[in-house]
């Protein structure tokens, strides 16, 4: 009997639940939709165009939208931009998850207000897309199929949407994929190192222990791969969009809590290896102990 083994054990346990809930955040209406990878803020797109005159031009489809929201509301720029974000069919966000995106509305109102604070404003998920195994968050995408679906004659161009942002997006496409590998890797490897490790609680000897900190070790590289990757593509991400997205009303959120709990799977899956890393050397001195006392 071993003991001690449990500990480990417990840490591969805690860490396989964490690295599922990675994988599968997000991939239904409602189900951890605050762990997304980044949320496209959109609730305020065509606020560079208040002060355009493209609202004036005839030549324009954008003119008569302008036209008619002027006409139809008397409350303040935020008000009209909220409303032209809603006429033309663009949802208020869009979250992008490992297996898909979700888009919804922010509630009670997507600003703050002098009522209504920034911390009483949530999600109101509407609908995500459907899953896919290495999906890639496209958000020129996203939104064209928002404007495709409101039956507004107006595109991206019309809204001078940055090719920056898709060709910075573009660029970590290689990196989702590899953070899709990694986290199934991890989760198949987190599995064989429980089994392994629950095993190590019956059986005795250094080989065991041996075993054990191969398998953990090989799935704390995985982890911490997936995790150092999904970092980089969430911060790059969000700074591509806030950089090229400010001038026409468009910003990021960065998953702060995805990186809390894939780092914390990844200390986890570290507590574990130095565990049978300690199980190693015991062993070692155990085996010592009985050949010189006999």
């Amino acid at each position: 009997m071993r003991p001690s083994a449990l500990f480990p054990a417990l840490c591969c346990a805690a860490a396989l639940v964490l690295s599922f809930l990675c994988l599968f955040a997000g991939h239904k209406r409602n189900f951890m939709e605050d762990y997304h990878l980044l949320t496209l803020n959109t609730s305020r797109i065509g606020e560079n165009l208040l002060n355009s005159s493209t609202a004036g031009n005839s030549d324009n489809p954008l003119s008569t939208l302008f036209h008619n929201i002027t006409n139809s509301i008397s409350g303040d720029v935020n008000n009209f931009v909220g409303d032209l974000a809603s006429r033309l069919g663009v949802e208020d966000f869009y979250s992008a998850h490992l297996l898909d995106y979700c888009y919804g509305s922010y509630v009670p109102t997507p600003l703050a207000n002098a009522t209504v604070s920034k911390s009483e404003i949530h999600k109101n998920v509407t609908k995500c897309s459907n899953q896919t195994a290495m999906y890639q968050f496209d958000p020129t995408s996203a939104l064209q199929k928002s404007l495709n679906d409101s039956g507004v004659d107006i595109t991206l161009a019309d809204l001078n949407w940055p090719d920056d942002i898709q060709k910075g997006v573009n660029a970590l496409h290689i990196l989702q994929k590899a953070v899709f590998i990694l986290y199934c890797i991890s989760i198949g490897l987190t599995s064989v190192a429980l089994i392994t490790s629950l095993l190590g609680v019956f059986t005795d000897g250094r080989l065991t222990a041996f075993i054990n900190f191969m398998v953990v070790s090989l799935d704390f590289i995985a982890l911490a791969l997936a995790s150092a990757i999904v970092t980089v593509v969430i911060v790059k991400g969000s700074n591509v969009i806030d950089k090229y997205g400010k001038e026409i009303g468009v910003e990021a959120h960065k998953g702060a809590k995805f990186m809390a709990i894939t780092w914390a799977a990844t200390g986890l899956i570290t507590l574990a290896l130095l565990g049978w890393f300690i199980e190693c050397i015991i062993g070692h001195r155990k085996r010592g102990y009985v050949s010189k006392h006999g």
